[in-house]
């Protein structure tokens, strides 16, 4: 809860009139209490976190009565205190507050308690019995405080800090060890530093060194490899000593140590593994919870796992004993005793392997022992008979396997395989056309049994279902896979829902997932809508602005609505403005709770509004969104709060303007000082880490905050290349050439491998081709530097255990040709590969990794057409393939002529879709599977049902767009926020534009919620239809409508138009669009940009300052400094004292 000043002079009035009429003279001069005669002393001297600790000592084994304050009230009276209560309020508030915006200071005064304090200060983090402060008719939540204290990570620092200092010397072990998990478990692990392990303490007694070693186990993940290796090392000193050999071993390692270990046993060395006595590494397997330890072990090496086999083979439990493989957790991953293993067992240890994908790295080898055991599992069997054993093995058959199946096996074995995941998209659609082989309707039972499968069902299947079955789908919990449905697959759903009488009368139960593809016009015809039923539907923002403007006719209470889910989307800046002020700083909240579904034009609607209701404690990350001359205005006295506000937010979605961006990163180097000092400053600072410049990176931050620094950096998702070359020069700086890093020190850096040169790169694949390899698995789909590429390429093709093959083909004698593991193993570096390499591939390797090659990103145009050519030798022309075939070739088929794409079987608006996920088509392409679709499935343009324009997508853009108007209104209708999102040339949406004017009518009539729903097709209007919109829709084009405005018709907008941009649309104007503007139009633009008023509050002169008022009160928006809350029992007590004092 925050505090505002207000609040304050409220609490005075309250705490003034507490226990009767305030007394103007003392009349009793009893003793006081020791500790409240020393917590008055720390009034007095502004000890105030003292004065509070000793406070509520007191109250722990006290009764408070109205008398003590009488008697505190003395005391200070004899002391001549000369405070004014504004004066002790200002005081308070500036003392006080520093604690969240200086943790340090907390830092320092708990290290100046004396030892009854700081227990006190430890018992209040540790037990739920403190969690009120009861004084008489005013209760102090500790327990809240608390938490918000463990959730604030300066805050939380300082205690880790501090408890490591001093708590083992004044709580017993056990305690400091459970107030260490809980500062800890509230910290996102950055704290954990390889010199931490200095400042833990080496005599800790049993239980707590176990509880101590499972909070550091929790909390494995967060740490980096440098660190776990320095717990771990703390862990096994005290492990190590002293231990007690009982059967001759030399191994300090027992069956209790590993698992204390729990994790960290991965660190053991291979020689400390082979040591371990045969007797307690039975023991160990031999636990209840080893097993549950050993599917934790997601680093474990291969190495290591099998020296743990051969440890646990040398015991005495039996490595073919079905018993004994249930035990193994993720070392099954590893298992090495094929030898005379039976079908059965085989069968048992591919069930096991199911959680083997958890495993970081090493899948190439897990798949390549899934098939051996698959080839053992299925030894004089047919792969019909043991289809429904083979667990997730399966999604190694390639589709000449799944081809051979019979339509009964899949049946028999469909409670297994709906189950599997990691199918290929064509597998999945071979497995569904077989078990639907014999169905000439989808029924709801067949949903209910495909699972996963159901991805695979085509889109005439569904449309052909019942009506009825399909609801009952919907109202089941089947409801849940829809999510997993293509878009196209979803119209067909919802086209065969609203095509039956009572479709439009069951809107309101449609599910979730399917809910945001319900059309505009679809809602017009609901009338049952209210904010209980909206709360759980995922909405478009043409949809919420529509329900948003229906439901706030009829709901008395705004709040009903700005907790309706996503129904916050739809509020506009009209509705905003409309709030009173107190209406909108208690709605505030729910604002907050939404950030992310807010647009920045929202955002800086709110800003507005806070500035002009309450600018004293407006949440300052707001100021971002206003002009940059809010920014300027920023006192030094208000940097830290706004630091710490903004650091919170991802800036690039809060400031789409790059120039604008600028100038708060600016303010923030100002703010900074132009340096971050320590680790307090990086939590301080926050996601602003990902946006400040180069030089700041290389030069600004210290050493002391740099590691805490880095892991910040982790997690920004884009860096530009100046800032990646900063952190490069920092690591070397840090850690030296590669030559000189350990396997710790390249996993830790792994985030940022691709930063690095050829060279250096070079090195890693030589020492650590697995962390590399590893690294680049985790970047599939990306766009990645050639020089990371290569460096994985040469890794890959280094360590490959594979003898080299050489295809029989013409011209592919002495080609080495790659292997199935080779290109699972190099994901996107499989773009190094030469073409001619490519064409020479084995067929078999090619069927079973053609989905892999067809989502690599960086394949030039020679390698796809080689790829091609691979495909054609494969499988015949283009004209026999089938539906799976072009569905797995993903880029690969962009390499497909005008004439090939022709040849090519389209008749299924599926295989259409599929094809539509590639967007580097050539008109001429596009326009060639647009005319094969028409002409395989015998539909005319007048034909094309919702579901049909969903899934030609991106080729409707080649239509004539005379063809247009044969599209039925009807079907148009429904999809027309899909057919927004294309980027068609400018005829073909002014096509589309016209056809919108039959179902939304003229632009002039057109409404927010109807101009989102266009999306592109509104960039098809004409200059005077332009001209004529109102300036109050300019925020509600989409963005992408913005850029698609020729400039001769952009510029057509007036002055208050372009202003009425906001800060979003104005961010996507191109610079062809603005190379068109005048300058009195270009200003209009700079000002939307800078997020200046556009709506109806009185405009503002661009010269003119902000100004803040003198208050410093915690803005509203932000945690409330939970040192103003510890506070108040004080500022009771002082109340009471001053209301004494004679006037």
């Amino acid at each position: 809860m925050s505090v505002g000043p207000g609040m304050y002079a409220l609490l005075l009035v309250l705490f003034l009139s507490h226990g009767g009429a305030c007394q103007r003279e003392l009349s009793s001069r009893q003793d006081l209490h020791p500790l409240l005669q020393k917590m008055a002393e720390e009034i007095i001297e502004g000890s105030y976190l003292n004065a509070l600790l000793d406070l509520t000592l007191f109250e722990s084994s006290h009764v408070w009565t109205a008398d003590l304050s009488h008697r505190v009230l003395a005391y200070l009276n004899s002391r001549n205190v000369a405070f004014t209560i504004p004066s002790l309020q200002a005081v308070m508030e500036t003392h006080l507050e520093q604690y969240l915006y200086q943790p340090q200071k907390l830092l320092e005064d708990l290290r100046a308690t004396d030892a009854q304090q700081f227990h006190t200060a430890m018992k209040c983090l540790l037990e739920d019995k403190w969690g009120h402060l009861d004084l008489e008719d005013i209760v102090i939540n500790l327990g809240n405080i608390r938490d918000e204290a463990l959730q604030s990570p300066g805050v939380n620092r300082s205690l880790f800090l501090i408890t490591l200092e001093r708590c083992f010397q004044v709580l017993n072990a056990l305690e400091c060890v459970e107030v260490l998990g809980r500062v800890l478990r509230g910290s996102s692990g950055s704290f954990l530093q390889p010199d931490i392990t200095d400042r833990l303490p080496q005599d800790l007694h049993e239980d707590a060194f176990k509880n101590l070693s499972a909070v550091f186990k929790d909390l494995y993940d967060q740490t980096s490899a440098h660190t776990q290796r320095a717990l771990y090392s703390w862990m096994t000193g005290i492990l190590r000593t002293p231990f007690n050999v009982t059967d001759g071993s030399v191994s300090w390692v027992s069956a209790e140590k590993l698992w204390i270990l729990g994790r960290y046993m991965v660190h053991l060395s291979f020689e400390e593994i082979m040591n371990i006595s045969p007797i307690e590494i039975g023991l160990f397997i031999s636990y209840d919870n080893a097993t549950k330890q050993l599917d934790m072990v997601y680093d474990v090496t291969p190495e290591l796992a099998q020296a743990f086999l051969e440890r646990i083979r040398c015991s005495n439990f039996d490595m073919r004993n079905i018993s004994t493989i249930h035990r193994l957790g993720l070392l099954v991953c590893f298992y090495d005793s094929l030898e005379l293993l039976d079908a059965t067992l085989a069968q048992v240890l591919l069930h096991q392997m199911l959680k083997c994908s958890r495993l970081r790295g090493f899948q190439a080898g897990i798949q390549k022992l899934k098939a051996n055991l698959l080839d053992i599992a299925t030894e004089n069997q047919t792969l019909n008979e043991t289809l429904g054993s083979l667990s997730d093995a399966v999604v190694g058959l390639s589709s000449t396997q799944l081809e051979s199946l019979t339509s009964e096996a899949v049946h028999s074995a469909v409670s297994t395989l709906n189950q599997v995941t990691g199918w290929g998209r064509s597998q999945i659609i071979i497995l569904s056309a077989k078990y639907l082989a014999q169905e000439k309707v989808l029924s709801f039972y067949d949903i209910s049994q495909m699972g996963v499968l159901l991805a695979g069902v085509g889109t005439q299947a569904f449309y052909r279902m019942d009506h009825k079955d399909l609801w009952q789908v919907l109202r089941s919990p089947l409801s849940q896979d829809m999510s997993d449905l293509s878009p196209v697959q979803q119209q067909g759903v919802l086209s065969k829902l609203m095509e039956a009488e009572d479709g439009a009368s069951g809107i309101v139960e449609v599910p979730r997932a399917l809910f945001k593809e319900v059309s505009l016009y679809d809602l017009w015809k609901e009338s049952r809508f209210n904010a209980t039923v909206l709360k759980e539907k995922e909405l478009r923002r043409s949809q919420a602005l529509f329900l948003y403007e229906l439901l706030e006719k009829t709901t008395e209470r705004p709040e009903e609505l700005l907790s309706a889910g996503q129904l916050v989307k739809g509020i506009q800046c009209s509705h905003i403005d409309a709030m009173s002020a107190h209406v909108f700083l208690a709605l505030f909240q729910y604002f907050e709770n939404n950030f992310s579904l807010l647009s920045p034009d929202q955002v800086n609607c709110l800003a507005w509004k806070y500035w002009e209701v309450s600018r004293s404690t407006m949440p300052p990350y707001l100021l971002a969104t206003l002009p940059s001359r809010f920014l300027a205005s920023v006192p030094p006295s208000r940097c830290v709060r706004f630091l710490i506000s903004l650091g919170k937010k991802h800036l690039d979605t809060l400031v789409l303007d790059s120039d604008k961006r600028s100038l708060v990163i600016r303010k923030v180097e100002q703010c900074l000082d132009g340096v971050i000092a320590d680790e307090y400053t990086v939590d301080i600072v926050g996601h602003l880490l990902c946006h400040l410049p180069a030089a700041f990176i290389e030069r600004g931050i210290s050493p002391r905050a740099w590691a805490t620094a880095l892991h910040g950096l982790r997690s920004c998702t884009v860096l530009r290349s100046d800032q990646k070359a900063a952190v490069r020069v920092r690591l070397l700086e840090q850690w030296g050439p590669p030559q000189n890093w350990t396997a710790e020190t390249t996993k830790d850096l792994a985030p940022f491998l691709a930063f690095f040169s050829g060279d250096e790169l070079h090195t890693v694949a030589t020492k650590f081709p697995e962390i590399l390899q590893q690294t680049a698995s985790k970047m599939v789909g990306m766009l990645l530097p050639k020089e990371f590429l290569w460096a994985v390429f040469e890794s890959v093709q280094n360590s490959s255990n594979e003898s080299p093959s050489f295809h029989p083909t013409f011209g592919c004698h002495e080609v080495v040709t790659p292997s199935s593991d080779d290109i699972f193993k190099l994901a996107e570096a499989n773009a190094c590969w030469d073409p001619e390499v490519l064409l020479c591939m084995e067929e078999d390797t090619f069927i079973r990794n053609v989905e892999l090659l067809g989502a690599v990103k960086g394949f030039s145009r020679p390698q796809l057409m080689a790829l091609k050519e691979k495909a054609i030798q494969v499988w015949d022309l283009p004209s026999c393939w089938k539906e799976y075939h072009i569905v797995s070739l993903g880029r690969i088929a962009l390499s497909l002529s005008e004439s090939e794409l022709e040849q090519l079987d389209l008749s299924s608006i599926d295989t259409v879709a599929s094809l539509g996920l590639q967007t580097e088509w050539t008109p001429g392409q596009a326009k060639s599977i647009l005319q094969a679709f028409l002409e395989d499935s015998g539909y005319g343009i007048q034909d094309l049902k919702s579901f049909h324009l969903v899934g030609l997508g991106s080729t409707l853009c080649a239509m004539d767009p005379t063809e247009i108007p044969l599209i039925k209104t009807s079907e148009f209708r429904a999809v027309v926020a899909r057919i927004g999102t294309l980027l068609c040339s400018t005829s073909v949406l002014a096509g589309f534009k016209k056809k919108a004017e039959v179902v939304f009518g003229r632009p002039t009539e057109w409404t927010s919620s109807i101009l989102q729903e266009l999306g592109t097709i509104a960039a098809g209007v004409s200059k005077a239809e332009l001209r004529m919109l109102d300036k109050e829709l300019m925020p509600y084009f989409h963005p992408s409508a913005i850029r698609c405005l020729p400039g001769e018709v952009f510029k057509e907008l007036s002055t208050e138009q372009i202003a009425s941009l906001g800060p979003q649309n104005a961010a996507f104007v191109t610079n062809s669009q603005r190379l068109q503007l005048s300058s009195a139009q270009l200003q209009s633009l700079q000002r939307a940009l800078d997020g200046a008023k556009t709506h109806s509050w009185p405009t503002e002169p661009l010269s003119s300052s902000p100004t803040w008022p003198a208050s410093t009160g915690s803005p509203t928006g932000e945690p409330a400094s939970q040192a103003l809350w510890l506070g108040c029992p004080l500022l009771l007590l002082m109340a009471e004292a001053w209301c004494q004092w004679p006037v």
